[in-house]
């Protein structure tokens, strides 16, 4: 395991913040990481990064206890910070070199690295720029380079695409699928539901400081919905129809309401081709057809009671 969280206690006064938390991460994953506001997860995150002490509890990275091998681990790990943390007063170049001096890069393994990181977010033409001569994509993108120029092993995204426009976020999304084919494992965390699901292999669902959900996609939508529900609009209909789609392995139900078709079925059943099949045979048309299916964003408000963005 690249990390390891095991019973994980943060409190603030008399604010329980991360309530008894483990968590265990395998190497190469991209890890999305849900959760309300308040839920705990930059919390979680700053106790990672040891910014921020633990009342009790213990974490493991690279299968060593953090506040042991503290600067070490931290050697090993970047962070993409929700806020982006750049300094104005230096061109693109410095900046990324700087972080590169702060994680000991020297001499000509520094230069190549700040070249890597700047080519690697498309910045090297850019590289004497100022950060504020930059859009506000551009500079969440040069806050990774800063975050990736030491090639770290383990990658914190904290809301790397906020108040982005769709085609940085759309650069950022591509970069981090890259960064985890070259050997990286990500923590990502977001308020963009269609994020977490276009790039994470597990998602971490949090809420009021405990994890409550853990899984795939397909796996955490499971636990909402046993049922897919197709709608069809027919140009006309008989029983035959009814009959014939009762017979298709995983349909549970099948409805007619006139010219309107509902059909029940098992959840993953992949039986429309089937049914579309039986439909056609009878020489009938589909005027309109609608697959209801869960969808993470439904896991979410059902396990939380509240939308992501709320």
């Amino acid at each position: 395991m690249i990390l390891e969280i095991k019973n994980l206690v943060k409190r603030y006064g008399d604010f329980l913040a991360v309530d008894n938390v483990n968590l265990a991460i395998k190497e190469g994953k991209i890890v999305g990481l849900l959760g309300p506001n308040g839920a705990g997860k930059t919390t979680t995150i700053n106790t990672i990064m040891a910014l921020s002490k633990i009342d009790s509890g213990k974490i493991f990275v690279f299968g060593k206890e953090l506040y042991k091998y503290e600067m070490e681990i931290k050697s090993k790990i970047g962070i993409v910070p929700q806020e982006v943390a750049l300094f104005d007063d230096l061109k693109a170049y410095e900046n990324v070199t700087f972080f590169g001096r702060l994680y000991g890069l020297k001499g000509e393994n520094l230069k190549n690295s700040v070249k890597d990181a700047l080519e690697f977010t498309g910045l090297w033409d850019r590289k004497e720029s100022y950060p504020q001569q930059y859009s506000g994509g551009m500079r969440r993108r040069l806050n990774i380079a800063c975050a990736i120029v030491h090639k770290p092993k383990l990658i914190i995204m904290d809301e790397p695409t906020v108040g982005i426009d769709p085609q940085s976020r759309k650069h950022i999304l591509s970069s981090v699928k890259k960064l985890n084919k070259m050997g990286s494992t990500v923590i990502y965390t977001s308020h963009y539901m269609e994020e977490i699901e276009e790039i994470c292999d597990e998602i971490v669902i949090m809420d009021k400081g405990k994890i409550i959900a853990r899984g795939t996609n397909e796996e955490l939508k499971s636990l909402i919905s046993t049922e897919d529900k197709i709608t069809m609009e027919l140009s006309g209909m008989n029983y035959t129809i009814v009959d014939s789609i009762k017979k298709i392995q995983g349909v549970k139900d099948c409805i007619v309401n006139e010219k309107f078709l509902e059909v029940v079925s098992k959840n993953n059943s992949r039986n429309l081709g089937a049914i579309i099949d039986v439909i056609v045979n009878n020489n009938v048309d589909i005027n309109k057809i609608n697959v209801d299916k869960p969808t993470l964003e439904g896991v979410f408000l059902t396990l939380t009671g509240r939308k992501l963005r709320d």
